[in-house]
Parts: C-alpha cells; sequence; structure tokens
C-alpha cells in the first residue's frame, strides 16, 4: 500500500447526481456495500436542523458528512489517527463542520447523548480471537465470532441516545444478526431491520471462505454474505 491520498467518487445506492467524494488516507477503510447502506439510511431519516448525530468506528468520516450535510451537529469518533486525519480532510472537502475526536467508542464523549448514532464497526470473524492493535486489520477484524465490538456497541448504544435517539448499524449475516438484536432489545431498545443486500465477498472475506464454510457461517462453496442495517430506538 502506497502512501499517497486516495480521492474517490462515493455513489450512493441510487447513484444519484450529488453524489459524495471520498479522501481515504492509507491504512483507513475504504468505503464499501456497508458503508454505502449506512449512508443511504441516513439520508432516509427525518433530520432537523441542529439535530446532534455521532459516528463511531468513523473511518473516513463519510457517513459522518452524510449527517452534517442534512444540518446535523456531526461528531465522529475513531482509534485510528489516520482515520481522524482522513475525516477531517473529508469535513473540508464537502464544506462542514464535524467535530472529530480519537479514542475508543464512545469514550471520547463522555455523558453526552444524540439524537443519531450510526456505527459500521469492524464484524469480520477471525482466526486471532483479539482484535489487531495497529494496520488495516484492525478496520475488520473483530475476534473469532466478528462480535468483539458488536457486543460492546450493544451495550453502550442505549445510553448514547435522547428518549428520542436512533441507532442506524451496519454489520454483516456472519456475525450474528440475530444476537445483536436481541442484544439491543435487552437494553431496552425496539429494534428492526431496514435493509437487507447480498453481496458478493471481497478479498478479506474471499480468503477466509474456507475457515467460514468450517465454522458452519456459510455453506461450502457460498462466496456471498448478507449485509444487514438494524434500526433501533426506545419508542
Amino acid at each position: 500500500m502506497g502512501s499517497a491520498v486516495s480521492l474517490r467518487r462515493f455513489p450512493s445506492p441510487e447513484e444519484r447526481p450529488a453524489a459524495l467524494r471520498v479522501c481515504r488516507l492509507p491504512g483507513v477503510y475504504a468505503p464499501q456495500a456497508d458503508t454505502r447502506l449506512l449512508v443511504a439510511q441516513v439520508r432516509h431519516e427525518a433530520l432537523w436542523p441542529g439535530v446532534r448525530s455521532l459516528d463511531l468506528c468513523t473511518g473516513t468520516g463519510i457517513v459522518a458528512v452524510a449527517a452534517a450535510l442534512r444540518g446535523a451537529r456531526a461528531t465522529a469518533v475513531d482509534v485510528s489517527r489516520a482515520a481522524v486525519a482522513a475525516s477531517r480532510l473529508n469535513a473540508l472537502l464537502h464544506g462542514c463542520r464535524i467535530r472529530v475526536l480519537r479514542g475508543d467508542l464512545d469514550g471520547p464523549v463522555g455523558r453526552e447523548r444524540f439524537d443519531l448514532v450510526t456505527v459500521n464497526p469492524p464484524y469480520v470473524p477471525s482466526q486471532d480471537a483479539r482484535a489487531p492493535s495497529r494496520g488495516a486489520r484492525r478496520s475488520w477484524d473483530a475476534g473469532r465470532d466478528g462480535r468483539l465490538l458488536l457486543d460492546r456497541i450493544c451495550v453502550r448504544a442505549p445510553g448514547l441516545l435522547t428518549p428520542s435517539g436512533v441507532l442506524l448499524l451496519v454489520q454483516s449475516s456472519l456475525s450474528g444478526v440475530a444476537a445483536t438484536l436481541d442484544a439491543l432489545g435487552r437494553g431496552g431498545l425496539r429494534t428492526r431491520v431496514v435493509e437487507r443486500r447480498t453481496e458478493p465477498f471481497g478479498p478479506v472475506m474471499s480468503a477466509r471462505a474456507e475457515w467460514f464454510a468450517a465454522l458452519g457461517l456459510i455453506a461450502p462453496g457460498a462466496w456471498t454474505e448478507e449485509l444487514v442495517v438494524i434500526r433501533a430506538c426506545r419508542s
């Protein structure tokens, strides 16, 4: 991987004319189908000027940008220094203001509450039970069941929302959609799946296909996953 900044067009699923552009620094997760699904759901939410939004595991910050362009007072958080820099660059690129913080999940925002919380966390099952401490794999590897971050998010999400707040979370079918729905429900949130989309495996998933099949996560010879967007709220 080189050191040059990557600048590319980021189309929405509907290929809208006003597509977002993305500046991506080396080591930062490149927006893919999961990011596009989350951006599309942000665009579908009934937001109003001044709504407080929080994007965790923000990567390039493009989901936070989508919220800010709709008038949100957006905050973005990531543990990666490169992701923090990329998020600030993308806010400048789109002429919007985003508060970008570095830290672990909601740690940097303390007791703040938000009207919209979005998350595209690492969710790919890995043969390493621990999360990587550095490198590109930190953007997708999430322990043997893919739930190292998902379980923590499910516990913390209810406390991040205002009484009318909404959580939007995207994950793979390989990392336990039912487990996420159950965990959020135990936290007092009403949940539903608002989007499902079958996607072919990319290079990372393809390299692990045999291992996924051995675990029973996919059928032998399968080369697709289902991406799911979950919406959760109190009422």
